[in-house]
């Protein structure tokens, strides 16, 4: 993804949706909607980079025991 400083080709796509004044209960369909497809996004990506890496239980339990805050 590529950070600009105008609007994203998504932000003028909801732009043109959100032109009509929605009831409550169809914008929070909408908004329901965005957080799964971006949920799904992220569960893919992560199963992606799971199965890329090979990481396991164990990788996770590393992880538990790892110190990463500086001093």
């Amino acid at each position: 993804m590529e950070v600009t400083g105008k609007l994203t080709n998504v932000q003028l796509e909801l732009l043109k949706l959100f032109q009509y004044n929605l009831p409550d209960a169809q914008l929070n369909d909408i908004k329901e909607m965005l957080v799964k497809y971006f949920a799904k996004s992220a569960s893919d990506e992560m199963d992606k980079l799971w199965e890329e890496k090979n990481w396991d239980e164990n990788t996770i339990e590393s992880w538990k025991n790892e110190h990463l805050r500086k001093k």
